[in-house]
C-alpha cells in the first residue's frame, strides 16, 4: 500500500490581505498537528518569516520555517521551491501538514502546478489553495478597476497602456482558490461585505466556498482538510498570463519595485506612524512592512501597512546579539518607485524616525 501523501495548503492573497496573521492564528490552533512552513516574500527583508519564527509555537519550530527571498515563488519554482520541498521531505521527522505562504505578487498557478513534479507528486498533495482578500480594501475600490475612468482615459489617449496588474493578480489568485477568505470583515458593514462577496464570485467561473474572517481568525478545520487535490485541477484554473501568453514567454514582475529603508531608533512612535501614512499617500505605496526600534522598549515593533491603514504591535524581545534597528520594506508600482523617489522615501523615513519634519513635502512627481 502506498504511503499517504502529506497535505499542503497554499495561502495566497494580495499585499497586506492578512496572510501571515491567518497562518499565525492557524499555528496557535493547529490541534497538535506538526506544521512546516515555506514563506516566500517579495524583497530582501524577510518580515513574514521572521514574525512566524518568533511566535514561540511548539508545533512549528524555527527549523520548520523555510524562507524563500530570492524572488517571487511563481518565477523560481525550479531554483527555489522544488529544492526546498525536496530538502523538507528528506528530513527524518516529516510534518503532518505543509503550509506555503506566497508573495502578495505571486501567481498561484505555477506553484500549484509544481506539485506535479515527480519528486514531489508521489509524496505531497495540495489539500487546498486558500486565497485571502482584504475585504475592507476591496470595498473601498483599492484593488478594483473603475471601468468608467478607464474608458475615459482610453478615449482621451489611445497610446495609454490599460493593463492593470493589480486587478489581474487579484483575479488570478481568486481563480486558483479552493477557499476564499474575506478578511478584515469587521471593518465594513454587512451590505459592503456582500458586495465584496459578489465581486470575488464574479472573478471565477467556479463555485468556490467563501468565508468571512476578522483578523485572520478561522478554525483549523476550515482551512485544513479541504482535500481538493488541486495539483490535478490547476490546468483548468488558468491565469491571465497563461491565457494571453500560451506561447510560453516568462511571467515577470517588472510592474513592481521594492527596496528596504533603514533608519535609526524611532523617537516618537505616534508621530512616526502618522508620518508614514502621509508618505504612503504621497507616493501611492502599495505595501510597507518591517520592524522599528523604540528606545526604552525591550521588544521590537512590527509595522504592517496596506494603503494608509497601518497596524503596529510589539511581537518579541530583541535578541541578545541582535542589532536593534528600524528596517521597512517598501513595495510600489515600478513607474512610481524610480531611483530618485526611492532615495526620497528612504530619507523621509530616516527623518521621521529621528523626529525631524521635512521642510518641503516630497511628492511622487519629484
Amino acid at each position: 500500500m502506498a504511503a499517504q501523501k502529506i497535505p499542503a495548503t497554499v495561502i495566497t492573497g494580495f499585499l497586506g490581505a492578512g496572510k501571515t496573521t491567518l497562518i499565525r492564528n492557524l499555528l496557535q490552533n493547529a490541534g497538535g498537528r506538526k506544521i512546516a512552513l515555506i514563506i516566500n516574500e517579495f524583497g530582501d527583508l524577510g518580515v513574514d518569516g521572521d514574525i512566524l519564527k518568533g511566535c514561540g509555537i511548539e508545533t512549528c519550530s524555527e527549523d520548520d520555517v523555510v524562507e524563500l527571498n530570492n524572488g517571487c515563488i511563481c518565477c523560481t519554482v525550479a531554483d527555489d521551491f522544488i529544492p526546498a520541498m525536496t530538502k523538507l521531505l528528506e528530513r527524518g521527522s516529516l510534518p503532518d501538514h505543509i503550509v506555503i505562504e506566497t508573495s502578495g505578487l505571486a501567481l498561484p498557478q505555477p506553484l500549484v502546478a509544481a506539485f506535479n513534479w515527480p519528486e514531489v507528486k508521489t509524496k505531497v498533495t495540495v489539500d487546498g489553495v486558500v486565497t485571502v482578500i482584504d475585504a475592507a480594501a476591496v470595498a473601498s475600490g483599492r484593488f478594483a478597476d473603475d471601468e468608467e475612468k478607464v474608458a475615459a482615459q482610453r478615449a482621451a489617449d489611445d497610446s495609454l497602456d490599460h493593463d492593470n496588474p493589480l486587478e489581474e493578480l487579484f483575479e488570478d489568485q481568486i481563480r486558483a482558490a479552493d477557499l476564499i477568505v474575506l478578511n478584515k470583515a469587521d471593518l465594513i458593514d454587512r451590505d459592503r461585505l456582500e458586495e465584496v462577496r459578489k465581486l470575488t464570485s464574479a472573478a471565477t467561473a467556479r463555485a468556490v466556498k467563501t468565508v468571512a474572517a476578522e483578523n485572520g481568525s478561522l478554525p483549523a478545520e476550515v482551512l485544513l482538510g479541504i482535500a481538493a487535490g488541486a495539483e490535478d485541477l490547476i490546468a483548468e484554473r488558468k491565469s491571465h498570463h497563461e491565457i494571453e501568453h500560451e506561447g510560453g514567454e516568462e511571467h515577470d514582475h517588472d510592474e513592481f519595485e521594492s527596496f528596504v529603508a533603514n533608519a535609526g531608533p524611532v523617537l516618537d512612535q505616534t508621530a512616526f506612524v502618522d508620518g508614514l501614512k502621509d508618505l504612503i499617500g504621497e507616493h501611492d505605496i502599495l505595501r510597507l512592512k518591517g520592524f522599528a526600534d523604540i528606545p526604552g522598549k525591550p521588544m521590537r515593533l512590527v509595522v504592517q501597512a496596506v494603503g494608509q491603514r497601518i497596524e503596529t504591535y510589539f511581537d518579541r524581545p530583541w535578541g541578545k546579539d541582535e542589532k536593534r534597528a528600524t528596517r521597512l520594506v517598501v513595495i510600489g508600482l515600478h513607474d512610481g518607485l524610480i531611483d530618485a523617489v526611492c532615495t526620497a522615501i528612504d530619507g523621509r523615513i530616516r527623518s521621521l524616525a529621528a523626529g525631524e519634519a521635512p521642510a518641503v513635502p516630497h511628492t511622487a512627481a519629484e
